[in-house]
């Protein structure tokens, strides 16, 4: 049999004035897309893009059927397409209006017969469900970061076996800020300390910090008191052996939890791309935007963050915006981000980063375009401010930069239970929640196997997207019903805090 040879470039939409290369092209290489045939001016990198008509100087640039920048110079067909002859429009602060007639955008739905329906959580009293039955050690500032450590150690030995794990998550901050600062220190604590994925929470203090222990214990409401202990260092004798206790104690309760079946109605997924390369936003955050349309199509909960990587591509967020509140609040938060680079004296386009740039990612549009495909086609239904807990099913926007590890931390403080992170460079991080890494292509998936959990790459080579989202779907369901991801089995856990304010 004939086997028929993979393309080797891509337009994405019809009238795109660009197409991305599949592979390595040579210059004077033939190439054809659809009824186009392209006689290749330059060398194109895989992932990076070549004109498919004549540009002008200053004239838009289209890729997924919006503008990526304009032309700085003339480009010819077949010419490459990139950072020496683009730049972005991005400038200042937009004006939007809510058009109801425009929203909200019912979610497209992937869920067929064969989709699964039902995972195997955990189930708390406040009624969220987890993907796992830990116990975490968190700290109210950074001096007890390391004696945090050493009980997780100590106690992931001594209890092995007994709850899912036994994890300290460090941090270098809680002391020598002020103000709102401090508060949203505070608050991501909270949120991680109520998170499903704990069966016990031991928080550990100094006793002198700004944040004080009584007053980070009064965010706790949502928290069942008998899974949580707290004590500050400084009024123990034997800190060590106060949290061995501790843990001891928490881990004879979490015990007794079983995992049961549960709907995707109680599965809250944290969406997230880091590294990304010229193919994320045709592979891997298309194929988490159909996780996205899934786990909301069945009641569930979706939560998209990086404000500072949507800018060119907000309104397409504020088009599924199920009422004015909800677009008042992306308008909201987006312009208050906007004004933060301002304030700070750096332009809004300070992005993609070097990384980006070598995977064929040109302006923060382009990435931005991309980006946001994870957050399929679902109506967006919350906005939550850094810090704060996601309350309703469907799509939230969540306030955060783009940095990963910071990203990924509220993320799972806001209540994502599994954290779906595509990437086209490669990244060892993971997160306090199972962190599934996507990959854009093929090659990576191979070089970094210990890295990557699961090939989008493989819808470059003509894989079906339906059969390939179905594979998806179904690693997702394994991860929340027990199996470990890559970041678990590396044992790369961390958190990172948003610092924002002064240090005294």
């Amino acid at each position: 049999m004939s086997s028929v040879s993979p393309p080797s470039a891509l337009r994405i939409a019809s009238n795109d004035d660009v197409a991305i290369a599949l592979r390595d092209l040579q210059a004077s290489e033939r190439i054809l897309i659809g009824e186009l045939s392209i006689d290749l001016l330059d060398p194109i990198g895989r992932g990076h893009k070549f004109a498919l008509r004549d540009l002008t100087a200053g004239q838009p640039i289209l890729k997924y059927g919006f503008p990526i920048g304009r032309a700085t110079k003339a480009i010819a067909v077949g010419a490459h397409v990139h950072t020496h002859n683009v730049q972005t429009m991005l400038a200042g602060l937009d004006s939007y209006r809510f058009d109801p007639k425009a929203a909200p955008v019912a979610p497209v739905s992937t869920a067929r017969k064969t989709f699964p329906k039902t995972f195997m959580g955990y189930r708390r009293a406040n009624g969220r469900v987890g993907t796992r039955n830990e116990i975490w050690i968190l700290c109210t500032v950074g001096c007890v970061g390391r004696t945090a450590e050493r009980i997780a150690r100590l106690a992931s030995s001594r209890f092995e076996g007994r709850v899912d794990g036994v994890y300290a998550f460090p941090h270098q901050f809680g002391c020598s800020q002020l103000g709102g600062d401090l508060d949203r220190t505070r608050q991501l604590i909270a949120g991680l300390a109520q998170h499903p994925n704990a069966g016990g929470v031991l928080i550990l203090g100094l006793g002198c910090e700004s944040n004080q222990l009584s007053e980070l214990m009064k965010g706790l409401s949502d928290l069942d008191g008998s899974r949580v202990r707290a004590f500050a260092a400084q009024a123990t004798g034997d800190e060590t052996e106060a949290g061995l206790q501790a843990v001891a104690e928490l881990v004879e309760i979490a015990a007794q939890d079983k995992r049961q079946e549960c709907g995707i109605n109680e599965l809250c997924i944290g969406v997230k791309c880091g590294g990304s390369d010229g193919f994320s936003g045709i592979s891997a955050n298309p194929l988490v935007g159909r996780a996205t349309d899934w786990v909301t199509a069945n009641g569930g909960t979706a939560i998209l963050t990086e404000i500072p990587e949507i800018f060119g591509a907000e309104r397409l967020l504020m088009e599924r915006a199920a009422n004015q509140k909800v677009f008042d609040g992306i308008v909201s938060v987006v312009n208050d981000f906007k004004q933060y680079f301002l304030r700070n004296g750096e332009p809004l386009h300070e992005n993609p980063s070097p990384g980006n740039i070598a995977g064929g990612i040109t302006t923060l549009e382009e990435k931005s375009l991309g980006a946001v495909q994870k957050g399929g086609h679902a109506v967006l239904t919350d906005v939550l401010r850094y810090g704060e807990r996601v309350q309703e099913p469907g799509l939230a926007l969540l306030e955060a930069p783009g940095n990963d590890g910071v990203s990924s931390t509220a993320l799972v403080a806001a209540g994502a239970t599994i954290v779906l992170f595509t990437t086209g460079r490669g990244t060892p991080l993971g997160f306090p929640a199972p962190t599934l890494k996507i990959s854009s292509n093929s090659a990576l998936a191979q070089t970094k196997s210990h890295w990557i959990d699961f090939d989008a790459g493989q819808i470059l080579a003509g894989k079906d997207a339906d059969e390939l989202a179905l594979d998806f779907i179904d690693l997702i369901v394994e991860t929340a019903s027990g199996h470990r991801a890559k970041n678990e089995l590396n044992e790369e856990r961390e958190i990172a805090i948003w610092k924002n304010g002064v240090t005294l």
